[in-house]
């Protein structure tokens, strides 16, 4: 079954905007966008803890593969637009230098949701909310590399080859970053265990 995104006049409710590939494949960027939007916002977002910065970032980044998009060669969309959206919270990263992210608070956690589901208790939201802003806290510790390597793989469910492609790196330093990165939060979250949340602590 062909992905939507390769159906150029499979748009409904809007004109499409057609691009093409290196190979002439043809595109609805609309879908594209509409496909990926989100989880490369989450991935910019776990990269820059700030929420309007990430939506700004995000836009960018799409843009960006807009123009971009005459040069992919046809192989893991996702893993290419990913490549593009860290490339692009790389350059606001760069740009702080070593200045301290000052929004930590508002990511919660990988959906981006800052509201309470109608399956959970106010106390389950709480929890939620404050567990999120631990993990983050975490992140935003971890070098860069890392950060990006766990924000591919653990929150958006990339494969460690789609994590390689958009890290432009071979698998084993995939690898090496993940099992780091884990090992850090690891670490943080341990020695922050009485700022857990209940239901999360772990009693010696």
């Amino acid at each position: 079954m062909r992905e939507p995104y390769l159906e150029p006049f499979a748009c409904k409710g809007h004109p499409t905007l057609v691009v093409q590939d290196r190979s002439g494949q043809r595109y609805c960027f609309n879908c594209v966008v509409e496909a990926f939007q989100s989880p490369l916002y989450g991935l910019v977002a776990h990269m820059l803890g700030d929420w309007a910065q990430a939506e700004d970032t995000t836009q960018e980044a799409l843009l960006s593969a807009y123009r971009a998009f005459p040069t992919f060669r046809g192989e893991n969309l996702r893993a290419w637009l990913m490549r593009i959206g860290a490339n692009a919270a790389r350059d606001i990263l760069r740009v702080r230098k070593s200045r301290p992210s000052a929004s930590l608070d508002a990511i919660v956690d990988e959906t981006g949701d800052r509201f309470p589901s109608s399956d959970e208790s106010p106390d389950e939201y709480a929890e939620r909310r404050e567990l999120g802003r631990l993990i983050q806290q975490g992140f935003a510790t971890l070098p860069e590399e890392q950060r990006l390597a766990l924000a591919l793989v653990d929150v958006q469910g990339l494969s460690y080859e789609e994590a390689a492609q958009a890290m432009s790196t071979n698998l084993g330093t995939v690898k090496s970053r993940i099992s780091r990165g884990r090992a850090a939060m690891r670490d943080f979250l341990r020695a922050r265990g009485e700022l857990l949340p209940a239901p999360f602590r772990q009693d010696s």
